[in-house]
């Protein structure tokens, strides 16, 4: 494990919170037009095709006797969470589905410690559990009329965390020899075809040509792919591998902060729960940082 340039994990810890934490506001404005599937599915594609000239160079380094996990990664770390997330914003608000995502470093912990031989650390499970009180203050007390009552819609965000925390374990136990660029380029390239055949059923062609508005969302999705998407991807797995899969995942505490202020903005109002939720959640992070 390479801990030789700490500041270097944080400061890609801070970069990977603000992208994450503005992706839950750019689906958002996507979804003023697209479907959750044309969103999901442009999505994936566009990531995709960013990728494919990265893939090309890099096809030599590639071990493709692990291509069963390279897939997993791509599946689970972007292709499903993708289209649960899409799904999900059509009944939660963008802040709110930033604070359930906090749910990734708790399902990191329990499937390391489970399948992938993780070392138990009271200190840092009880930072896990500390950031995700946090996180159910918001919850509990951070209900409005656009969200009560879509509990269902929640647990989309709830798999699509259990989904990361899959994706960010399988890059630590078996690509730590493997550039991050590599494994990003090829997860990517390997789901690449799921997204063009479901964006090809979509009718995406359609709502480009006859809805208003169409090339401003599209504008947003291209964000979200190439910044939230590609490059924080690149980023999430080399942090990953210079610290662990825990530590990685305690970016899902920073994201709420991200989104809650996004979603202030936005016109989302702010109460007394969400900064005592804050607190929590850094307290967390501070916990679980080693």
């Amino acid at each position: 494990m390479h801990q030789s340039k700490p500041w270097l994990s944080w400061f890609y810890l801070l970069i990977l919170s603000i992208t994450w934490g503005t992706s839950y506001i750019l689906i958002k404005k996507g979804l003023l037009v697209f479907s959750p599937l044309q969103l999901a599915s442009l999505r994936i594609s566009l990531s995709s095709a960013a990728f494919l000239p990265v893939f090309i160079w890099r096809y030599r380094h590639i071990n493709w006797s692990k291509w069963r996990q390279l897939l997993v990664v791509g599946l689970a770390g972007s292709g499903i969470p993708a289209i649960l997330f899409a799904l999900a914003q059509q009944k939660l608000s963008s802040s709110l589905t930033g604070v359930l995502s906090s749910m990734t470093p708790l399902f990191t912990l329990v499937l390391g410690v489970l399948f992938f031989q993780l070392t138990f650390k009271i200190k840092q499970s009880a930072g896990i559990i500390l950031g995700l009180a946090g996180a159910l203050v918001l919850i509990l007390f951070g209900g409005n009329k656009d969200t009560s009552g879509n509990a269902w819609y929640g647990l989309l965000v709830v798999l699509a965390a259990l989904l990361y925390a899959l994706s960010s374990n399988t890059v630590k136990a078996y690509f730590q020899k493997m550039s991050t660029l590599t494994i990003s380029a090829t997860a990517f390239v390997l789901i690449g075809p799921l997204g063009l055949i479901l964006l090809g059923s979509s009718g995406i062609v359609q709502t480009m040509a006859q809805t208003p508005g169409a090339w401003a969302a599209f504008g947003y999705v291209l964000i979200l792919s190439l910044a939230g998407t590609v490059i924080a991807s690149i980023l999430f797995f080399k942090l990953v591998q210079m610290r662990d899969a825990v530590f990685a995942s305690t970016v899902s505490y920073m994201i709420p902060l991200v989104a809650l202020s996004w979603g202030y903005l936005d016109g989302e109002v702010l109460g007394w729960y969400h900064f005592m939720g804050m607190i929590l959640i850094l307290l967390g992070l501070y916990l679980s940082r080693e």
